[in-house]
């Protein structure tokens, strides 16, 4: 069992102690050891064998002997009375946007509902608008996020699918009889959420067999949903429904293809061939009858007269287009990020020190850290106080004193007020090299007034970045609603950066933006807003969508200097 394995059972304990109503300190404990394991970098196995486990902050003697067992391949008798005593459907309920698990254990008790559909079925009779902590707007926004349940239960966010889409990948290329190996589908073109994973692999047909052998047997599959000669459908036991399709190597380029779409794309460049004289299909590019051999993907579209357009681009935004022309950007590459902007360390929220998120990001090669922990509003994030902000940048210029080659940015997330003012004065804002501007209260706006409120907070000239616009969660939470076409133009006007917050749950700017955002002029920062070292990977998330959103690294802040970071934070206060 591995670290992230090992976490996710803490969460749950925790979870179902806190549903039985146990003591809050046993309930805390797993969860501060579940979100220490979540931010180690070093491997687990290796410091429980060293006897280690009680140095890492968050783990006690009790939470390390359970580490133990369950890397020893035992289980936890304690979990597994939980989970006897308390019906599985209440995980369900506690994870519910709005409902946790307090009120889960008040719906339990009180009208005995142990499943979302029951609770569904309570809140549609106006069951539970006269619970205490209830009432009529926790009724309706219960059954919202039922709603919002059932339309993504099919869905995996990008992050997810493509870790277990690298894994089966990885398996696939070490195999003999493998000649050509890619993942294709959403997930190839970055898509934000994906429904499933599609992988294309080239062999002889007397590989096939055991290819597919190999495929529906790997240890993460649950089940298999169909195998044939050509294509094999399975469940990981991460829930996440995978296709293996084995073509010959000549056919190879043309179902990759087809399959990585997207659908609008491929119709659009059907109706391009056709005109040409041509057809093109999963089958081939042919001319009449007569197949026009192709190599590659970039063959294909050579012949149809246009330069190759990246996979995550091929959503029918303008790219066929851009590629007669010759117009298509250079895309954004991860060698071209220099440094993290937007950051957390436990001084607020965050899992590591300030130098150990320093020597993480150094440690990948970056030239420096804008650490941006949380305002004072936020003081369910241990929000900085002005006195605490003088004591971080004291720390931030004895490392910065110390360090060569590598430097710390002083920056600060600041809450947007409900009228758009900023947390703090503009004395309090002028001591930070940049300022994050972000809303993390006070959701339930018109559109009219979430977008006056962000346009007003970007006036201010110590606002530098624009964070997570929309303050969507996918999968989880829809955005406030908001005007993003005025909040663009606005920032236009006023010189304001926004982000793209790479937090896989986030990834907000939308890319169905981002292009305007561009061509209006708007500098775009990718953002990890890593809460511990190992967040900074998140940025490979935020990348997918720069490209998928046109962007070229002079359109992206983190691709200047961290003097050309401050200069631009600075002309708009002047």
């Amino acid at each position: 069992m591995d670290k992230k394995q090992i976490s996710a059972l803490l969460k749950e304990m925790g979870l179902l102690l806190e549903l039985k109503g146990a003591n809050p300190f046993k309930i805390r404990a797993h969860e501060n050891a579940a979100r220490a394991l979540d931010g180690l970098s070093e491997n687990l196995a290796t410091i429980a064998a060293a006897g280690k486990l009680t140095d890492i902050q968050g783990i006690g003697k009790g939470i390390a002997e359970k580490i133990n067992l369950l890397l020893a391949g035992e289980k936890l008798a304690e979990l597994e009375a939980l989970r006897e005593e308390i019906p599985a459907g209440l995980l369900d309920i506690a994870r519910i946007p709005g409902v946790g698990p307090k009120k889960t254990r008040a719906l339990w008790e009180e009208q005995g509902i142990d499943s979302v559909a029951a609770l569904e079925a309570a809140a549609r009779n106006n069951h539970l608008a006269s619970m205490k902590g209830f009432g009529q707007k926790t009724q309706e926004k219960i059954l919202h996020n039922i709603d919002l349940m059932r339309k993504f239960q099919d869905s995996h966010l990008l992050s997810q699918a493509l870790e277990a889409g690298t894994a089966l990948l990885a398996a696939l290329r070490d195999l003999n009889g493998v000649i050509r190996c890619e993942i294709a589908g959403s997930l190839r073109r970055s898509k934000e959420v994906v429904k499933d994973i599609d992988i294309v692999v080239s062999a002889e047909e007397a590989d096939r067999p055991a290819i597919m052998d190999f495929f529906t047997t790997l240890p993460e599959v649950a089940s298999i949903s169909g195998k044939g000669e050509t294509k094999s459908s399975i469940v990981l036991e991460s829930g996440i429904n995978a296709d293996l399709r084995i073509v010959s190597d000549t056919q190879f380029p043309y179902t990759l293809h087809h399959f990585t779409g997207s659908r609008e794309h491929n119709v659009a460049l059907r109706g391009r061939a056709q005109k040409m004289g041509m057809k093109v299909s999963e089958w081939g590019l042919f001319k009449g009858e007569e197949l026009v051999s192709c190599a590659d993907e970039a063959d294909i579209y050579r012949a149809l007269g246009l330069n190759f357009i990246p996979p995550e681009l091929r959503e029918n935004y303008g790219e066929i287009e851009a590629a007669e022309q010759g117009n298509l950007p250079e895309l954004i590459r991860a060698e071209d990020i220099r440094g993290m902007i937007h950051t957390h360390s436990t001084w607020s929220d965050g899992a590591n020190t300030l130098e150990e998120m320093v020597r993480g990001c150094r440690d990948l090669g970056y030239d420096y850290l804008v650490i941006s922990d949380h305002s004072k509003a936020a003081a369910y994030a241990n929000g900085l106080s002005v006195e605490r902000i003088g004591r971080q940048h004291e720390e931030i210029e004895r490392i910065n004193a110390e360090t060569e080659g590598f430097r710390v940015l002083k920056s600060i997330e600041c809450d947007i007020l409900s009228d758009g003012r900023l947390d703090y004065d503009d004395e309090v804002l002028a001591t930070f090299d940049l300022v994050i501007i972000s809303i993390h209260s006070k959701f339930n706006m018109t559109e009219a007034e979430a977008t006056d409120r962000i346009i007003k907070a970007m006036e201010n000239p110590f606002s530098t970045i624009l964070g997570h616009m929309t303050g969507r969660l996918l999968l989880a939470r829809e955005g406030y609603p908001v005007n993003q076409q005025a909040v663009i133009d606005a920032a236009a006007d006023l010189g304001v950066c926004i982000e793209i917050n790479a937090n896989p749950r986030r990834l907000d700017l939308d890319w169905r933006f981002c292009k305007y955002a561009r061509d209006k002029g708007v500098t775009i920062a990718i953002n990890p807003d890593a809460h511990r070292i190992s967040g900074f990977g998140d940025m490979q998330y935020g990348l997918g969508i720069a490209r998928k959103g046109w962007l070229e690294k002079q359109h992206v802040l983190n691709c200047r200097s961290a003097e050309e970071v401050i200069a631009f934070a600075a002309r708009r206060r002047t």
